[in-house]
């Protein structure tokens, strides 16, 4: 992927090599969540292929959003400065985040006349904390829609690279844009929805459903992104979707399972099967239009 020539954003938060805050007390996040149940919430998530976001963000949505002095770390994190980092992998992240700026802002308003407003994306190692709770690198990266931040600890594309077999500069910028892409689905008013469908759901597996909806809506539009960014920039070489189809392949919630438990339960998907990911990521490829990404119409 020729990234290097691609404009970098202004919304990043570096905040690697700072203390999180999780260990100053037993709230960690907002909504009184002890740092033990984010814990164990988080490593459910990475190991069925949750988006923590569903579960922490959730939660602590119930609990109204109280945290007394977490609230203050939160504040004095979120109040960092957002210039582009210098080293090699945070300049990728910023000029991958840079990239979809560019192309959200021109095409959302294009394609359905809604306003792009850029999220921020956060890099931390280890630990941080955010509206939806702690966020650590067990969960892997993803979106808050309470404080609409991105989290990401590079950590997970070694982990991609070296427990998946996932990896490579377009692989790594497809997580990246998926995550995006759920930004992208609050601005449409699309994750309101589901969490509200999803409290009424009768069933877990009906409520999963609707948690996989939402992921291969987010992998088409990160689809999407690569398509019109690439019209303008070109940064696609030869292999490039190659590796992405294979990341993609690699975190389908049934390679996980039956790597992790040796079988698949297809009603606990929350993220979508292998086919599906790769489906619906190419399908934004090639039509580079959000509408083709509606994965409720199914």
């Amino acid at each position: 992927m020729r990234w290097e020539e691609l404009e970098p954003s202004k919304n990043i938060e570096d905040r690697r090599g700072e203390d999180g805050g999780a260990r100053r007390g037993s709230r960690v996040g907002a909504g009184g969540l002890g740092l033990g149940t984010m814990l164990l919430l988080g490593a459910v998530g990475w190991a069925l292929g949750i988006n923590p976001a569903v579960l922490i963000g959730g939660a602590q949505m119930l609990n109204n959003m109280r945290g007394g002095d977490s609230d203050t770390i939160v504040q004095q994190q979120e109040s960092r400065s957002t210039s582009p980092p210098s080293d090699q992998m945070g300049s990728f992240v910023s000029k991958v985040m840079g990239s979809n700026e560019n192309v959200w802002s021109q095409i959302l308003p294009q394609q359905k006349g809604i306003r792009f407003e850029a999220p921020k994306l956060v890099l931390y190692s280890g630990m941080t904390t955010s509206r939806c709770g702690a966020a650590q690198q067990a969960m892997g990266p993803f979106y808050c829609p309470l404080d609409q931040r991105i989290y990401l600890d590079t950590a997970f594309f070694r982990e991609m690279n070296q427990r998946f077999g996932g990896g490579g500069d377009f692989a790594y910028a497809y997580v990246i844009s998926h995550e995006m892409g759920h930004h992208i689905e609050n601005l449409l008013g699309i994750l309101p929805k589901v969490q509200q469908a999803q409290a009424r759901a009768r069933s877990r597996a009906e409520a999963n459903n609707l948690s996989v909806r939402v992921e291969l809506m987010a992998d088409c539009l990160a689809g999407v992104w690569a398509h019109n960014g690439n019209k303008r920039q070109r940064f696609i070489e030869e292999g490039d979707i190659e590796k992405a189809v294979a990341s993609a392949q690699a975190i389908g919630d049934d390679r996980l399972q039956k790597a992790q438990q040796g079988f698949v339960v297809p009603d606990s998907f929350t993220h979508g099967s292998a086919a599906q990911r790769t489906e619906w990521l190419l399908k934004g490829m090639q039509s580079g239009a959000i509408d083709s990404c509606y994965t409720f119409s199914r």
